[in-house]
């Protein structure tokens, strides 16, 4: 029992002190992940549906408020790509890369932003928001697991009298 007491508080030194460590993502994987951003903005851009799809995992997932529920594999991601997205928004201004958590050795997870533009029948369309990734390594590449992006809802009315 008194081994336990001398033990405990050296666990938890132990685990206090390393967590700030594991909440670092070394600068070589950082530039991998932006070079996968730049990947995906590109074959946006150059409306490259299969581009996009292979750079998810084959079980891959994209959530969206347009997907009607998440699209798995790389078939059902580059049909909606073709069908929907760049139909929409056919060109990807910029995204951001604002944080990297890393989940062990082999995953992260990015968080940030996306800004997509298009014309519509009315206009001009701009859509804004925010996405979660969780990105893996897979056969030495950063292969996007799970994407989920969530629009910036539209700016609330205003009611002057």
């Amino acid at each position: 029992m008194r081994s336990m007491w001398i033990i405990s508080p050296i666990i938890a030194i132990g685990l206090t002190t390393s967590a700030p460590a594991q909440q670092q993502v070394d600068q070589n994987t950082r530039q991998q992940i932006e070079q996968l951003n730049a990947a995906f903005h590109d074959n946006w851009n150059k409306h490259d549906a299969i581009g996009l799809a292979n750079l998810y995992t084959d079980d891959g997932m994209l959530v969206t408020d347009r997907t009607g529920g998440a699209k798995k594999g790389h078939k059902e991601i580059e049909d909606y790509y073709t069908n929907t997205s760049f139909k929409r928004v056919p060109h990807h201004d910029s995204g951001t890369i604002d944080e990297l958590v890393p989940l062990g050795s082999n995953a992260v997870i990015a968080v940030g932003e996306y800004h997509l533009s298009g014309q519509g029948e009315n206009g001009p369309i701009k859509a804004d928001g925010h996405y979660t990734a969780v990105d893996v390594l897979e056969g030495g590449a950063w292969k996007i697991r799970l994407l989920t992006a969530t629009p910036n809802p539209p700016p609330a009315q205003s009611t002057t009298r």
